[in-house]
């Protein structure tokens, strides 16, 4: 097939094995100190970071290069009460009557419930849309691996936000079809992960969980 796109040099730096493996490392620990945290400060963020860390999230892989996500950012106190309202009510009948036994007894050890303050407090809520198509000139023309791609780039966005030296929680209502109304997003668009982002509060505490050892998250084959 043709290739179509211009096409540039691109080169890439590397290291000798041993700052390769202390580069590894170094990232590995750094990425290792992020948590999932619901206790945030309420000062604001300078709309920059925002920017910066949004851009850092747009240059994950895509399909086709379709690049078939939207970063909403709210910072408005009285939209932020309506997501909050909202997101509560589908919580309260998660916990209440969606969920199952086995669901509610893995999440008991966490302390957690349907009440979401930190929708309010924390200074910034970003909304991560996965667009499932486009319009181009009159036509619906659909994206590709529209899932996996904007999966990465939620990645990279929380990697880019723990960078700038903030925190995050990874919040995930359902269903989420509120946020497309109270945001007044186009019919392409479906929810994918509301994204409370903020300075972290004082004497915050978070559960001392463990990770997985590479031994149970590995499989080599040499």
């Amino acid at each position: 097939m043709e290739k179509t796109y211009p096409y540039i040099e691109y080169t890439r730096e590397s290291y000798p094995e041993a700052e390769m493996i202390n580069r590894s490392k170094e990232f590995y620990q750094w990425m290792d100190k992020r948590r999932t945290v619901r206790d945030f400060s309420d000062k604001p963020i300078p709309k920059e970071v925002i920017e910066n860390i949004l851009l850092a999230a747009s240059t994950a892989p895509s399909g086709a290069h379709k690049q078939p996500w939207t970063f909403c950012v709210v910072t408005n106190p009285d939209l932020k009460k309506q997501i909050r309202a909202a997101a509560e009510k589908e919580e309260y009948d998660s916990y209440n009557g969606r969920m199952t036994e086995e669901w509610l007894d893995d999440l008991a050890p966490l302390g957690t419930n349907w009440e979401k303050p930190f929708l309010e407090v924390a200074p910034a809520l970003i909304i991560v849309f996965k667009r499932a198509y486009e319009f181009v000139d009159g036509k619906k023309k659909n994206n590709y691996y529209v899932t996996e791609s904007v999966g990465l780039a939620a990645g990279f966005l929380l990697a880019a936000i723990h960078n700038a030296g903030l925190v995050a929680l990874t919040h995930t209502p359902s269903p989420m079809n509120f946020l497309c109304k109270l945001l007044a997003r186009p019919e392409n668009e479906r929810p994918f992960l509301l994204i409370p982002v903020g300075y972290l509060a004082n004497n915050t505490q978070v559960p001392d969980l463990k990770r997985k050892t590479l031994e149970q998250i590995d499989v080599f084959y040499e």
